[in-house]
């Protein structure tokens, strides 16, 4: 097939072997061409912005802007490239945003590179592709509890952060910082901000 009537993809991944690795793979395809690669996301949208792929096969968590705020900006500046996720961390609250950010597939990093291809295609011909296991995972999860602003103050709390600390970061008194966390720990079951950090990670709810 002719470089004019393949599917130009674009991959964006922080790990060099395995993009290297997956771009080699699907330059085997004979309608499949990776016209640009991309090791961030800000380098992801400025490949995107250069080369105008069809499809953008992007990896959850890149530095500088993971996947899905990679995958909202396309959609605003270039409706016609549609995108995908590939991640190691397939939680259900990922699948939630991601879906809400217009991404068209979402798949795990076990996903074969000729599963890969035919899944590109099935998405550049419009349809959408959620991978089973994933999506089972996030019906069973159901909608995070957390507010926005709790969910922010867990992250802040995911490293061990005093509340002093987290209150610095967040620009609120401590007592107000205190209460965000108490309410969050009790809506997840957990007994402290840390363990209810860890459980909100695991869930994808920030």
């Amino acid at each position: 097939m002719s470089d004019t009537t393949a599917i130009r993809v674009l991959l964006a991944d922080d790990e060099h072997l395995i993009r290297g690795a997956l771009a080699a793979l699907l330059a085997l395809e004979d309608d499949l061409l990776v016209v640009a690669e991309a090791a961030s996301g800000p380098e992801a949208l400025a490949m995107a912005r250069a080369h105008r792929p069809d499809v953008a096969v992007l990896d959850l968590q890149m530095p500088g802007a993971d996947g899905v705020s990679v995958a909202a900006a396309l959609r605003s500046e270039l409706p016609g490239c549609r995108s995908m996720i590939v991640t190691g961390h397939g939680r259900p609250g990922h699948l939630k945003r991601a879906l809400e950010a217009g991404v068209r597939g979402f798949v795990p990093k076990t996903t074969s590179a000729q599963r890969l291809a035919e899944i590109i295609r099935t998405v550049h011909g419009g349809s959408r592709y959620v991978d089973p296991g994933l999506a089972a995972d996030a019906i069973s999860a159901g909608d995070s509890p957390l507010t926005e602003r709790e969910a922010e103050l867990l992250e802040l709390a995911t490293d061990g952060a005093s509340i002093a600390e987290i209150a610095q970061r967040a620009r609120l008194s401590q007592g107000t910082v205190r209460n965000y966390l108490s309410a969050a720990a009790a809506k997840l079951g957990a007994e402290n901000r840390h363990a209810a950090a860890r459980i909100a990670r695991e869930r994808g709810w920030f």
